[in-house]
């Protein structure tokens, strides 16, 4: 699964929402307690009179005890496995006014380990029907109980090893009840979704979809929901004949019925895990594709294909690159991608049939900017890593994620070259750097309070870093070998991480657990104190000292590089760290002035080094990693060193590597008064002529806070550009404009177009000129947009109403009330409560939104509105 939103208008949304929450992480979450019902069997620490001399020692003895039988009872173990369904058939039929699955579920089964009596399955908010027990071709109707959660099935005769059988299910499953969740990565739980069911939303179109992980396919269909379960499968789906269905396999029958229905048949006849099965249901565009044979789908709402083919245009040659890679072939019959709406996470690695969220749906002109290759070269990676081998418990995430997550760095890298996989990778680092100022938790980690805890920086981010150093140490040879013995070794199993590290010593010879130990199986990470003597030029003298707590973390063997130029030439040596404080002799000879300690950003580590801002300057200039001067242009940003930084600009909008040429033009934007006449005339040609449309819009940007009036006609070019990222700069530009002078007509041209990057400057335009008679257009934008769009249209649909509240402000905040409530988006629930702030002096419309804030299923969202719905309160 992946869970990060797309870079916006510069910003990441999930680091915005999470800078937000930011104050939340204080409070004390009931996720740190035991269950409930492992307090109950905890006796309290009993009071220990304060003349008794032992006291203080018999209290720790009381505490250390509790503390350990706690890590007992806490403990999440893979789940026993009693039973082995070896085939699951579904029949299934929608009750789209109820929001119901109407079903009836085959389930071929077999004791595991030894004779069994009672089958107890997954079936979370059934209305259950009749079951019956077949076995030697006899079916016989059995007893059950049921918790609203599971079956507890009552066979018949005992079963043993030798005997195979069938569970017979009649239900009704009403996904709706009992959802929601608490996590920002999967925000809800129903595992099966009717969108717009009833065809009431303008614009929306009606959808079925599903999202099993973790432990949610069990909304929808009765099974053993646990990611060490496998099965192959059967789905028949009824639905009405213009839809088009998608699921897990092969489609092998389509059957016509009665009242212009049909019925679907999909196969799968590979085994997988549960939470992999899924459907989509709708009227979709398919863009089919095909690589040596191999089907290759893509699956997007009616008027979108055109797009789909751009956004997924480098499928085929991912497959192709991350066979070549692992020596693996792709595992499936075919791959399909499906792009929905209202999708619960980033996307999901169902087998065969992964499913994204719906930024992804894009015209065809949208599709010239897209930039989701990461997110869908992370999905397919998954199904070689996850799917056909997959974690055995949920403390084992990271051996889906950590994959999935470095798979981008791995495209990036073939794809668009080293350094913008370094940048990629100095995100991730810097994700899990920021989870870990309030969290540090081994990566494989079995005191959960929840599955989806562990859907966090430190199983996708930090797991990604770990699996580039660990490829870095051993050498891609050795590396990948290990990756193809591993998949080889464990297809179509479940594993745990010494799987992982077993397949990795057998083909380096060499005992991997000091690694494997200190990244997967701890905490924390090294935090370094670095320093270079040079006094003799010759021999230069490298300290190295840990300073991290070894109290909480552990002290690391940590393999780094020291590298240096003589001349053109870049030279490096590398050494291990393996005390807490060591010095190592380079024995350069050639006399050096400056050597660096991983330039190529390699290590997961906080460095504390004593490096001058004329150090960073140099690194700026001499080193041939685009990453290296990407870190030195940045350092010195952050410094506000103005006079190291002022003479660098100049070169960083000629740098090779396209991202030092948008972060300079992101410093001069923030500093016009920097920019020399030869400068302005770069920033010019770079607006007009460089091969990246978002270096293009920086430039743009540039021009526009520097001189609009001048550069006006150029920015009237602009707008016609074929990219929307170069629209959307030149029309914000153009709102620095003397008004005198602006063309009111060239806003209007763009009143009809449904992209949220022309919609936003000429929502600011309207605004800025307070141009009223607006509020139609304002509220005609609310059907074309959705998601991130969405979100940042919002705060200006808001402004508007409360500037001008004759035109539509009570009708404003029944909508913003409406999307603060039901939207299913965390994020637009945010971005529609920010919005109603705006109208924060009715006290009529604050006691809704404190009545709406107490609903809120999201805890940190739930949190953000009551913060500041508590300062209403305080006034009142």
């Amino acid at each position: 699964m992946h869970t990060k939103p797309k870079n916006i208008l510069g910003k990441n949304l999930i680091w915005v929402i999470s800078g937000l929450l930011i104050y939340t992480t204080a409070c004390k979450s009931t996720q740190d307690l035991p269950p409930k019902e492992v307090v109950s069997i905890i006796e309290p620490i009993p009071q220990i009179e304060s003349d008794d001399s032992n006291s203080d020692d018999s209290l720790k003895a009381m505490q250390l005890l509790r503390q350990k039988e706690a890590a007992i009872a806490n403990y999440r173990a893979a789940a026993t496995r009693e039973f082995d369904i070896l085939d699951t058939e579904l029949d299934l039929r929608f009750d789209y006014e109820q929001q119901a699955v109407m079903g009836e579920a085959i389930l071929t089964i077999t004791p595991y380990a030894k004779a069994q009596s009672i089958l107890v399955l997954d079936a979370k908010d059934f209305e259950p029907g009749s079951i019956y027990f077949s076995h030697d071709g006899e079916e016989t109707s059995t007893n059950y109980r049921y918790d609203y959660k599971q079956l507890m099935i009552y066979l018949p005769k005992p079963v043993s090893l030798s005997d195979t059988f069938s569970i017979r299910v009649r239900y009704t499953a009403f996904p709706e009840r009992n959802s929601g969740s608490d996590n920002l990565a999967i925000t809800d739980t129903k595992g099966l979704y009717f969108i717009d069911p009833l065809d009431t939303v303008p614009g929306k179109p009606t959808m079925i979809w599903t999202q099993g992980e973790t432990e949610y396919n069990s909304k929808w269909f009765p099974t053993i929901d646990k990611p060490n379960e496998r099965f192959t499968q059967t789905i028949h789906l009824t639905v009405k004949d213009n839809l088009t269905t998608v699921s897990n396999g092969e489609l092998i029958a389509q059957k016509p019925l009665a009242d212009g229905m049909r019925q679907d048949t999909w196969r799968m006849d590979l085994p997988h895990a549960p939470y992999l099965a899924a459907v989509a249901i709708g009227e979709f565009d398919v863009v089919k594709r095909d690589l040596d044979g191999l089907p290759i789908n893509y699956y997007v709402e009616k008027g979108y294909g055109a797009g789909a083919a751009r956004v997924f245009k480098h499928t085929p040659e991912m497959i192709r690159y991350f066979e070549d890679l692992l020596q693996v072939k792709y595992p499936w019959p075919k791959y399909d991608q499906i792009v929905v709406r209202d999708f619960v996470s980033g996307a999901m690695e169902n087998t065969t049939a992964s499913i994204f969220m719906e930024e992804l749906r894009l015209t065809e002109r949208e599709a010239i900017d897209s930039e989701w290759d990461y997110i869908i070269a992370h999905e397919l990676f998954h199904q070689w890593f996850g799917d056909l081998v997959t974690t055995e418990s949920w403390a084992n995430l990271t051996l889906n994620e950590a994959f999935a997550n470095y798979s981008e760095y791995l495209w990036n890298e073939h794809k668009y070259g080293d350094d913008l996989a370094k940048l990629k990778l100095i995100v991730e680092t810097e994700t899990y750097f920021q989870e870990a100022e309030t969290k540090q938790v081994d990566l494989i980690r079995f005191d959960y309070s929840d599955p989806e805890d562990m859907f966090d920086a430190h199983s996708y981010s930090k797991g990604g870093v770990i699996l580039h150093m660990l490829r870095n140490y051993l050498g891609d040879e050795l590396f990948f070998r290990g990756l193809n013995l591993y998949l080889t070794t464990h297809a179509f199993q479940s594993v745990e991480v010494h799987d992982l590290r077993l397949a990795f010593e057998k083909v380096s010879g060499e005992d991997l657990n000091w690694f494997f130990n200190q990244w997967f199986l701890d905490k924390g990470h090294p935090e370094l104190k670095v320093s270079i003597d040079y006094s003799i030029p010759e021999n230069l003298l490298i300290t190295v000292e840990q300073t991290q707590d070894l109290t909480l973390s552990p002290l690391y063997k940590l393999p780094f590089e020291i590298s240096w130029y003589e001349g053109e030439e870049r030279k490096s040596m590398r050494f291990i760290l393996e005390k807490g404080f060591q010095q190592f002799a380079l024995e350069n000879e050639f006399p050096l002035t400056q050597a660096y300690f991983d330039e190529g950003k390699n290590l997961l580590t906080k460095r504390k080094g004593e490096f001058s801002s004329d150090h960073y300057v140099r690194q700026f200039r001499e080193s041939q990693l685009g990453i290296a001067r990407y870190e030195a242009l940045d350092s010195l940003v952050i410094r506000v060193e103005e006079d190291k930084l002022k003479p660098l600009l100049a070169e960083g909008l000629k740098d090779p590597f396209w991202s030092i040429r948008e972060l300079t033009l992101n410093i001069l934007q923030s500093n016009p008064e920097w920019i020399s006449e030869g400068m302005e005339e770069s920033i010019y040609t770079i607006a007009d002529k460089d091969e990246k449309n978002s270096v293009r819009a920086g430039a743009i940007d540039v021009l526009g806070s520097l001189n609009a009036d001048k550069y006006y006609p150029d920015l009237s070019r602009y707008v016609n550009d074929s990219s929307f990222l170069i629209v959307s700069s030149a029309l914000m530009a153009m709102n620095n404009v003397s008004s005198e002078r602006l063309d009111p007509d060239l806003f209007e041209r763009f009143e009809s177009e449904t992209n949220y990057r022309v919609l936003v400057p000429v929502a600011e335009y309207y605004l800025n000129e307070d141009i009223q008679g607006k509020g139609d257009w304002f509220r005609s934008k609310l059907s074309v947009l959705s998601g991130e769009g969405l979100y940042y249209f919002l705060g200006y649909f808001s402004e508007y109403f409360v500037s001008n509240p004759e035109e539509g402000a009570e009708e404003a905040k029944a909508y913003l009330l409406d999307q603060m409530q039901n939207n299913p988006q965390v994020f637009v629930r945010l971005g529609a409560f920010q919005g109603l702030l705006g109208f924060a002096d009715d006290e009529t419309l604050v006691k809704q939104l404190q009545e709406i804030a107490s609903k809120e299923t999201n805890s940190q969202i739930k949190n953000y509105f009551q913060y500041f719905l508590q300062s209403f309160g305080d006034e009142n």
